[in-house]
């Protein structure tokens, strides 16, 4: 009998457009090498244009899922994307200290490309409050981040959101401007210090829809397979370019990234 894929547990929303959500976490940890155990977070409405509707799970209900994989499975990571509500928060939260040593990534979902609000004030406020401290690392770009932590800048709420306790912090450049694409890791230093390593990858001329909800399973990808935090961040944001590097435009809006059967290959600029 084949056994040895490792199991990632992935909380995140459906996206009927197939660019996000459950279906991005499937794609890229199958390209991995890894089995996604999807967890049902939320239906939405939308399409690569935009976003018009949510409903999220009952928060029991989606715990229910985890707990029946758990009992079955050795799961690796968890991946947690589009939660829906302060009370599949406060669910997931839970779940986590149940399960203190294995690894969690954070992708705080906060809106559709189009614009679309997925969470309001409160939601990310219970993120702030009891996800993030259990989190590995959580992986926003600067609007999510800055909902995040009421701060000046981008850097100073990275810097807030680790004196509260959260580990490691990777702010995602791919809504700002320029001809690279920098992506800024964050992680605690001395008693009041951080440390930030910054990579740097050549900027593509799309738009994407799924982008952020590939990176995030594919770090929690390389590290069900035993990496390092530092090489699952570089390895995965390789996997993410050459990901983009081969978009394909579906419909009428942002392009779709091609996850599948992609092998790294030195992209970092």
């Amino acid at each position: 009998m084949r056994t040895g894929k490792p199991v990632v547990l992935c909380f995140s929303g459906l996206d009927p457009s197939g660019g996000a959500g459950l279906q991005a976490d499937i794609e890229t940890l199958h390209s991995l090498g890894c089995h996604c155990a999807p967890v049902a977070t939320v239906l939405t409405v939308q399409d690569t244009v935009n976003a018009s509707r949510m409903v999220p799970v009952a928060a029991d209900l989606a715990a229910e899922q985890a707990r029946a994989v758990l009992a079955d499975m050795p799961v690796r990571c968890f991946k947690l994307g589009l939660l829906g509500s302060s009370g599949a928060v406060h669910a997931a939260s839970k779940l986590l200290l149940e399960h203190p040593d294995i690894p969690v990534v954070v992708d705080p979902v906060g809106a559709a490309g189009g614009g679309y609000a997925f969470l309001g004030p409160e939601v990310f406020a219970v993120l702030r409050e009891s996800l993030l401290p259990l989190a590995t690392i959580v992986a926003p770009n600067s609007g999510e981040l800055t909902q995040l932590a009421a701060a000046d800048s981008p850097e100073a709420a990275a810097g807030e959101l680790l004196r509260e306790g959260c580990r490691n912090v990777l702010w995602t450049g791919g809504h700002e401007s320029g001809e690279e694409v920098v992506n800024r890791w964050f992680r605690a230093g001395g008693e009041s210090a951080h440390e930030v390593t910054e990579f740097r990858w050549r900027r593509l001329e799309h738009e994407y829809h799924g982008s952020g909800c590939t990176l995030a399973s594919a770090i929690a990808g390389y590290l069900a397979l035993g990496c390092e935090l530092e090489s699952a961040l570089r390895q995965a944001q390789e996997f993410v370019w050459r990901s983009l590097s081969r978009a394909w435009r579906a419909g009428k809006g942002q392009h779709l990234p091609d996850r599948c059967g992609l092998q790294n290959s030195g992209a970092e600029a």
